[in-house]
């Protein structure tokens, strides 16, 4: 494996966030010569978990097996390059509401398949609500079969719908109204199900189930990426100036890519069965245009500017939040597990710019 390890074939900061991911601070020994799973090995957390175990066998030789449960085998390839001839890497092309049949024995399962984008709510509701329905009870049923450790549900901060407790941010014992009857909460009525389906299993079969609950992911993305933030990375990179729309008040939490793989790491191994815990950082909750603002202000020599498609929209926003609450999670519980967030929005939007030019 000396010809393949992960430094030698990714660029510097990608190599970067994937030490520091593998620095968290758990018990990386229960984890030696085990085997874990993970659905959705194409996506984008799932990529960063997968290459930091790849890592943490190079530098430790711990002898994890990762197996990557993807839906299109060719496209996983491309995106894992010569790392897919890796001994400790198995690529397994099967759909997770098709059943699990096509993998082998697992001791950990991280079940991060989903579409996660507002491109699939709107032209594929139903493999979005599948993935996270009929997907997640294969996905259990597995577990329960191979008797594992430990299994990982990532769920999303979309299961609050709207809440208006009074405060800026919410934990992760409120709930909030989401229309069932609209196929756009095709993914978060999903979540909320899997969540419910997760705890069952603990209770009757007694599946060890973890439950994550991801504020705003942000990294290294694709150019085609419809996220809002992946827009702003992509006019920094065209080193085109950002057009606003709208006045860009939405104010959300926000998590870097390595601070959420930690996060993830860090529930799979401490936290309690059927608890849900909230991943956000304190220092990054930030409005879509303050978001666009530090994109600018980044990379200053570009000489790009943010301007609004509407003039009424270039007086800065008062938040009020007094009829609903922001999505802001509070992430005091995860804290509570020993994990913190390492870096901020400036820092984060400088990282995902650079990996995606490196490649």
């Amino acid at each position: 494996m000396e010809s393949l390890k992960i430094k030698d074939h990714v660029g510097c900061q990608l190599y970067e966030d994937l030490k520091e991911i593998a620095k968290t601070e758990i018990d990386w020994s229960r984890l030696k010569d085990k085997t874990v799973l993970i659905t959705g090995a194409n996506g984008f957390i799932a990529y960063y978990m997968i290459m930091s175990m790849l890592l943490k066998n190079d530098e430790e030789e711990l002898g994890i097996h990762v197996q990557g449960l993807v839906r299109n085998r060719k496209k996983a390839e491309a995106k894992y390059g010569v790392i897919a001839d890796r001994p400790d890497l198995k690529l397994v092309e099967g759909d997770v509401c098709a059943g699990m049949d096509a993998c082998g024995h697992a001791d950990f399962v991280i079940h991060a398949a989903s579409q996660a984008t507002p491109y699939y709510f709107e032209n594929d509701p139903v493999g979005t609500i599948e993935a996270n329905t009929q997907g997640t009870t294969n996905v259990l049923r597995y577990a329960m079969k191979e008797q594992v450790e430990s299994v990982l549900m990532v769920s999303s901060l979309k299961v609050y719908g709207d809440i208006a407790n009074g405060r800026e941010d919410i934990r992760e014992e409120e709930q909030g109204y989401l229309d069932i009857d609209s196929y756009k909460n095709c993914y978060a009525v999903g979540k909320r199900t899997a969540e419910t389906l997760s705890n069952c299993y603990a209770k009757q079969f007694g599946v060890p189930v973890k439950i994550a609950r991801p504020s705003y992911i942000y990294g290294a993305s694709t150019l085609e990426d419809d996220r809002v933030w992946a827009q702003f990375l992509a006019n920094i990179i065209r080193k085109q100036s950002i057009l606003l729309k709208s006045n860009g008040a939405a104010y959300r939490s926000f998590c870097y890519v390595t601070d959420t793989a930690s996060a993830l790491l860090t529930i799979m191994m401490n936290g309690e069965v059927g608890v849900p815990y909230n991943i956000a950082a304190e220092h990054s909750n930030i409005t879509i245009r303050d978001f666009a603002k530090t994109a600018v202000a980044v990379f200053p020599e570009r000489n790009m500017t943010l301007s609004f498609a509407n003039p009424e929209d270039e007086k800065e926003p008062v938040l009020d939040f007094s009829k609903k609450t922001p999505e802001i999670l509070s992430s005091g519980r995860l804290e509570k597990l020993g994990w913190s967030a390492k870096v901020d929005v400036k820092e984060g939007i400088r990282r995902a710019v650079c990996t995606m030019e490196e490649r």
